[in-house]
C-alpha cells in the first residue's frame, strides 16, 4: 500500500456498518471502503443515473453528459486529488460515485416538484419536503434491497457520514437525513473527513467545466460569451499561445482540461497549507477542526464564483432550459397526483408496500418517483395522464 497521511481515513479503523455481516459476505482482499465503492457501482440506483438529467433533460444527443457520466468524471477528479494529498482514494471514489444517487428525474426541476408535492412544513400538515442529499442516504440505507437480511447496501459509517455532510456540518437536517441519523448516528454537526471534502469540491470542479463543454455543444453558449469570464479568458489566452495555428473549435477541449488542471493545482496547494496551519494529526482532528480544510485559494474561490454566476445567468437559466424545467416540473407533479389518487397505478412491488398513514404514504410515492429515469417518467406520464408537448431541451 502506498503512503497514506495520518489524517486520512483508514478502513482498518472504520466505525463499521449498521448491520453485522457474516464472514461469507466478505469476499477477497478488498477492504471496507473498497467494498462500499463496489456496492455502489453494482446498485440499481447507480445504473439509473445513465438516464437522469445532468444539465439537459432527457437529451437526444449521445455526447451530452448525464448523471452517470458526471459521477464518473467527479470520481476521476476526486481520485487524483486524494492520491496527491495522500488521502484514501477508495473512500473518495465511493463518495464521488454515490453523491448524486438521490437526484430524482429531471435534476433540480424534479426535486422542486417533489418538494412542493410533499409540502415542506410538517407543522402546517405537510410531509417534510424533499431533498436530494437526504434522499441519497434514504436510497442507500432503505430503498436499495439487494441483500436478504437487511434493507440498504449496509455501507460503512464513514461513507454514509461523508455523503450526509460533504458540504459541511448539518444543523437542521430534513426528515430523510434525520431518519438516517436516528438509525445510524452520523455526527451531523461536525465537519466531515477530508475525503468527503474532496468529493464535494471535485463535484464543483467537474460541473463548472464540463457544463461549459455541453453548453457550447448545445449552442446555448458561445465562446465569445465565455471569454467575458476572467478565469476562462485567462485560460483561453494560454491555450491560444500554446496552439497558435490550431482552429478555435478544436481548442475547447484543451481549454476545459487546462481549466480543470488550474483549479485542481490551486486546490492542492491551498489545502496543503490549510492542513499544515491547522495542526491536525488524525482524522478526528479533521472533524473537530471547526473549518473546511479542503478548498480553493481566496483568488480562485472568487474566480470560481464568477464562473458560477455566469453559468446560472447564461446556461442554467437560459430560456430553453427554463421551458424544459417547467415541463419537467409538470411531469413530476402530474405523476405524484396520479399515484396519490390511485396507488394501484404503481407497480405491484410498490403499491403492495404502500403505508396507509401520512406522511409515510406520500413519502413512499415520492420514493418511487425519485427513482425514475427521465425517459421512464415521460413514458409513464403519457400512459397515465396523456400527451405532453415537450419543448426544445428534451
Amino acid at each position: 500500500m502506498s503512503y497514506r497521511a495520518p489524517w486520512a481515513s483508514d478502513p482498518a479503523r472504520s466505525k463499521g456498518r449498521l448491520h453485522e455481516e457474516q464472514n461469507g459476505s466478505v469476499r477477497g482482499p478488498r477492504d471496507a471502503f473498497q467494498r462500499d465503492r463496489d456496492r455502489i457501482i453494482h446498485s440499481i440506483s447507480f445504473r439509473r443515473l445513465r438516464h437522469k438529467t445532468q444539465v439537459f433533460m432527457a437529451p437526444d444527443g449521445d455526447h451530452f453528459r448525464v448523471r452517470l457520466t458526471h459521477s464518473l468524471e467527479v470520481a476521476q477528479i476526486g481520485r487524483t486529488i486524494a492520491r496527491t494529498l495522500a488521502l484514501n482514494e477508495d473512500l473518495t471514489e465511493a463518495l464521488c460515485l454515490a453523491h448524486d444517487i438521490g437526484h430524482p428525474p429531471f435534476g433540480h426541476a424534479g426535486e422542486d416538484a417533489l418538494k412542493a408535492a410533499l409540502m415542506p412544513s410538517v407543522e402546517d400538515g405537510g410531509h417534510g419536503g424533499f431533498d436530494h442529499n437526504g434522499h441519497t442516504l434514504r436510497t442507500l440505507m432503505t430503498i436499495e434491497r439487494p441483500y436478504p437480511l437487511w434493507n440498504g447496501l449496509n455501507l460503512t459509517w464513514e461513507t454514509l457520514e461523508g455523503l450526509a455532510k460533504h458540504n459541511g456540518p448539518v444543523r437542521h437536517p430534513g426528515w430523510a437525513l434525520a431518519a438516517a441519523d436516528a438509525e445510524f448516528p452520523l455526527a451531523l454537526t461536525s465537519f466531515s473527513s477530508l475525503e468527503a471534502q474532496v468529493a464535494a469540491i471535485a463535484d464543483d470542479i467537474a460541473y463548472d467545466n464540463h457544463d461549459i463543454d455541453d453548453g457550447l455543444r448545445a449552442g446555448l453558449l458561445t465562446l465569445d460569451q465565455m471569454l467575458a469570464v476572467p478565469l476562462v479568458a485567462r485560460g483561453w489566452d494560454d491555450v491560444r499561445r500554446r496552439f497558435p495555428d490550431v482552429a478555435a473549435k478544436r481548442l475547447v477541449g484543451e481549454l476545459v482540461r487546462a481549466q480543470i488542471g488550474t483549479m485542481v493545482n490551486d486546490l492542492i496547494t491551498e489545502t496543503r497549507a490549510r492542513i499544515s496551519a491547522s495542526g491536525v494529526t488524525t482524522v478526528e482532528d479533521v472533524r473537530a477542526a471547526g473549518q473546511c480544510l479542503v478548498g480553493f485559494s481566496p483568488e480562485m474561490r472568487d474566480a470560481e464564483r464568477d464562473l458560477k454566476r455566469f453559468m446560472y445567468a447564461n446556461l442554467y437559466h437560459h430560456p430553453r432550459q427554463l421551458a424544459a424545467a417547467d415541463a419537467a416540473h409538470g411531469i413530476v407533479a402530474g405523476l405524484f397526483a396520479v399515484y396519490r389518487d390511485d396507488p394501484m397505478a404503481m407497480p405491484a412491488e410498490w403499491h403492495e408496500r404502500l403505508p396507509m398513514a401520512e406522511p409515510d404514504r406520500s413519502r413512499h410515492i415520492a420514493d418511487f418517483i425519485a427513482g425514475m429515469t427521465d425517459r421512464y417518467a415521460v413514458s409513464r406520464y403519457r400512459e397515465l395522464v396523456g400527451p405532453i408537448d415537450l419543448p426544445d431541451g428534451f
